[in-house]
């Protein structure tokens, strides 16, 4: 289909929720494009996912000044999940109608120095200024953007879940389609790199966090022997060299690794009863392996084990439906490192249409984040069911 009719096709559905996309090229027909798919309605809060390939901040100029006044807030991505499943170079957005949603967005700068009072002082701030319109009907949750390079991610999710208490947290890091250069996040035109956006949204909708993974320990064991945990660097493994004895472990040369091979045999870490996946970035000339979550020292990990994606995530859905009724929508963050996997497994097309199916919308991330916890290589989100009149 054209880039105009792919968008334009994106609007049938729910009004509670709204989505569309555009492959053109040119900033102010993707931004016509996506609009008129939208549509007038009122709008509480405009998500935007862009590829990088776009100027991020244009985008977001051009899509604020359809809904004066509205919180546009988004960020770059290794790849956007559109109305239609996977794409990418395109502009993708969700408009949350303003009948059903109420959304407060702040900007969080210098995430290395983010602390446990900004966070408290920040949070209330927000909640004050959030319930300044008055009482409404429904549950509030939080959503995060942040920087996929920052390597702040773990500190920022911590001190914001603490501060949040009862309030649910959920988002994704920014991507650059895997050229680890330069992620940004946008709010109302304005980009940042080395930030985040939290947002507190309520809606008398209902609405369900999860987070779905496939891949489960193997009994084969490594500890972390030398690290800069500042970098997420690990210099040895086993007390070898990082690069060379991952290759050993999962059976292949060390010349051969790639992101590919990186998302088809990721390591875990054992926490309160759970594996939480810790992927490897890239592999440096020194044989140093570069993560996108948290190392350090002493860390004791596995080889991981894939178990059946698709029946994982039709599993995921089918409980999604029970807990919320038929959906409205799902807000998808997908680990770019699972995009990769299903490529090389030729599961790309079959995943897509799944998530077409189930309305999910959102992008290919460098990292989940999901309550106090920053992960890697899960599918992670929101639902919201239809529910009835406002």
């Amino acid at each position: 289909m054209e880039a105009g009719t792919r968008a334009a096709a994106a609007a049938p559905g729910g009004e509670a929720i709204r989505r569309a996309t555009s492959d053109a090229t040119a900033v102010g027909l993707a931004v016509a494009e996506v609009a008129a798919a939208l549509g007038p309605a009122p709008v509480a809060l405009l998500l935007l996912f862009c590829s990088p390939a776009h100027d991020l901040a244009e985008i977001a100029v051009g899509l604020g000044a359809t809904w004066p006044g509205v919180h546009v807030v988004g960020c770059t991505t290794a790849g956007e999940i559109t109305p239609f499943g996977y794409r990418t170079g395109t502009v993708t957005a969700i408009a949350f109608s303003a009948d059903r949603f109420r959304a407060t967005p702040r900007l969080i700068e210098n995430l290395s120095a983010f602390s446990f009072e900004d966070g408290r002082g920040l949070v209330h701030e927000m909640r004050r200024r959030h319930e300044d319109g008055g009482p409404m009907v429904g549950g509030t949750f939080a959503l995060l953007v942040s920087d996929g390079l920052s390597m702040s991610e773990e500190r920022v999710v911590s001190i914001l879940g603490d501060a949040l208490g009862p309030i649910p947290l959920v988002g994704g890091s920014a991507g650059d389609d895997l050229m680890f250069r330069e992620t940004k996040v946008v709010l109302d035109g304005a980009t940042r790199r080395d930030a985040a956006i939290v947002t507190l949204i309520s809606t008398d909708l209902p609405f369900q966090l999860f987070q779905s993974q496939h891949f489960v320990a193997s009994s084969e064991k490594l500890v972390v022997t030398r690290a800069d945990p500042s970098r997420r660097r690990v210099a040895e493994i086993n007390a070898e060299p990082a690069a060379a004895e991952y290759a050993r472990l999962v059976g292949i040369c060390e010349a051969d690794l790639s992101p590919a091979v990186f998302a088809a045999h990721p390591l875990v870490v054992r926490a309160a009863g759970r594996d939480y996946v810790r992927s490897i970035q890239r592999v440096h000339p020194d044989g140093s392996l570069s993560f996108f979550c948290a190392i350090d020292e002493g860390l004791v990990l596995a080889v991981a084990r894939s178990v059946d994606l698709v029946a994982t995530l039709n599993d995921t859905f089918d409980g999604l439906k029970r807990a919320v009724g038929p959906l409205e929508a799902v807000l998808g963050f997908d680990c770019v490192f699972r995009y990769l996997e299903m490529e090389q497994r030729q599961l790309l097309g079959t995943v897509s249409n799944l998530f077409a199916e189930n309305r999910v919308t959102g992008f290919s991330t460098y990292g989940e984040q999901f309550g106090m916890m920053h992960v890697n290589q899960t599918f992670t989100g929101i639902a919201f069911g239809r529910g009835g009149e406002p």
